[in-house]
């Protein structure tokens, strides 16, 4: 206990001295929200990988969908690395970074609003982005927490009050710039963690062949295969058409979610997108790929695992138990790879939701005279409110057994990347695209998504966050032909403009 408490205070320690250096980059908008825009190619590209790969990916997803699918989760790890990470990067990066900076954009809202001219746009992305953000960080609330009670002992509610009151500590302190060189040593520890958690599990079973023989004689107990052998080490798993929905949902999904996006808002150049392109992409490989390999391995725990009362498999409690009588110093290591993860993703979360619901809801609307200074004061409060509320939900959360992290998430990303993938990328390339699509897509997606639960899951939430995303790429088009053309000679001038110095080395952000 005393090693594992020990690599703890150590780790809190250097994530609160980041919080107090990066004070000086966050005296104003640009730099608490932004960094500058000034942020090169490592620290975006880990900010970018910490950020996706959260507790949620390596405790509620590797778990739920390694049981599910077995080895054949792995391919979800690497869809996440060249889908989610390196495609983006390529086709969103450039463009994002220079039509933002033309538009003067610090949040995807602030961005609908000024390249659409519609303030009522602006204000309904707000909405949807501090209304589904909140279940997606606590869902990252409980993966953490349920690893920390297995390790420590310690009680679900202080785990939940410790990481809020360090998350709050450095980024309410150094806002952008915290985040991403705290992102960077964080990122470090996953990939190191990652790989050792890897190799100690699988000599626990004897080694990779032993283990994979072992899983290969595992009955499946999918639906109507259950006569499938070797089910959990095939190609595809017994479930195909699933597999390929969540692939989509975690993959695909990145391309509409704020809290990735802004990531491209604020690195410094053209050149470091392509360096951070290739990094971001190694680094989902490890992460992503070693976390949905680690999961397609949880049916050898199945003698130990926690059920519902229903007898069904209680998903978030898969990994923490094959983690279970790990050595002393491996579990303490554990123990700060998935704070980490954790923290990363939560940080980005809450700014993300702060900056968001200060700049394009209250700004203008509610208060009519806000300075620079009062600004970075608001999103201050506004980041410890939001901590508060997903505490809470978080909370509600964990004492409801058959409400799983996986569930909240593809609540959470159903939502925010059917609403905005499509308007956002058409926007960056189309110059049809019309205000009515963007609306059309948001409406599509928070109905589908709300609807589908309130019917009580007629499909997955993740199912239905996937066909949101893929439904959007369709409907931003068809409307926008059907609908009047936007004024030409104002759309043509912001193409011109934002894209002249794409390829610069480098644009000055002031």
């Amino acid at each position: 206990m005393f090693l594992k408490v020990l690599i703890m205070a150590a780790f809190i320690a250097v994530t609160v001295y980041i919080g107090f250096y990066a004070r000086k980059h966050a005296r104003d908008v640009e730099g608490f929200v932004l960094g500058g825009r000034k942020v090169g190619a490592w620290f975006s590209a880990f900010a970018y990988g910490t950020t996706y790969f959260s507790a949620v990916v390596f405790i509620g997803y590797a778990g739920q969908f390694g049981w599910k699918y077995g080895m054949a989760a792995f391919w979800i790890g690497l869809g996440n690395a060249f889908i989610g990470s390196l495609l983006v990067w390529y086709v969103l990066g450039a463009r994002t970074r220079a039509m933002t900076h033309h538009l003067r954009a610090h949040t995807m809202p602030e961005f609908f609003g000024a390249r659409f001219s519609s303030p009522s746009l602006r204000i309904a992305a707000a909405a949807i982005i501090f209304i589904f953000l909140i279940p997606y960080t606590a869902s990252v609330y409980n993966g953490l927490s349920r690893l920390f009670d297995m390790a420590f002992g310690v009680p679900y509610e202080w785990c939940i009050v410790v990481m809020a009151i360090l998350t709050c500590v450095y980024v309410v302190m150094g806002g952008y710039m915290a985040t991403v060189i705290n992102d960077l040593v964080q990122g470090c520890v996953m990939l190191f963690g990652i790989v050792a958690v890897i190799a100690t599990v699988l000599m626990k079973h004897g080694g990779f062949t032993q283990a994979m023989l072992t899983l290969s004689q595992v009955p499946s107990d999918a639906p109507g295969m259950e006569q499938m052998q070797g089910a959990y080490v095939s190609i595809f798993g017994p479930n195909l058409l699933d597999l390929v929905g969540v692939l989509v949902l975690t993959s695909l999904g990145t391309w509409g979610l704020p809290q990735m996006v802004q990531r491209f808002y604020a690195i410094k150049s053209t050149d470091a997108i392509k360096r951070g392109a290739i990094i971001s992409t190694l680094f989902a490989v490890v992460v992503a790929g070693g976390s949905y390999f680690l999961g397609g391995f949880g049916r050898l725990a199945a003698d130990s695992i926690a059920l519902s009362p229903s007898g069904a498999p209680v998903y978030d409690s898969i990994i923490p138990t094959m983690l279970m009588d790990m050595p002393d110093l491996l579990m303490g290591l554990i123990v700060v790879l998935v704070l980490s993860a954790s923290m990363s993703t939560l940080s980005a979360l809450v700014l993300t939701s702060s900056s968001t619901l200060t700049l394009d809801f209250l700004k203008g609307n509610f208060i009519r005279e806000m300075n620079t200074r009062n600004q970075v004061t608001v999103i201050r409060l506004l980041i410890v409110v939001f901590v508060l509320i997903s505490m809470v939900i978080a909370l509600v959360q964990y004492n409801s057994p058959m409400i799983f992290i996986a569930q909240l998430m593809g609540i959470s990303w159903g939502a925010l990347a059917g609403s905005f993938l499509a308007p956002f990328l058409y926007g960056l390339y189309w110059q049809r695209t019309t205000t009515a699509s963007v609306w059309a897509c948001f409406i599509f997606a928070v109905g589908l998504v709300c609807g589908n639960l309130m019917l009580g899951n007629v499909i997955s939430p993740i199912n239905a966050g996937a066909l949101a995303m893929l439904a959007g790429l369709v409907i931003v088009p068809v409307v926008s032909w059907l609908t009047p053309r936007p004024d030409a000679e104002r759309t043509s001038a912001l193409f011109r403009e934002s894209y002249l110095n794409l390829h610069d080395i480098k644009i000055d952000a002031d």
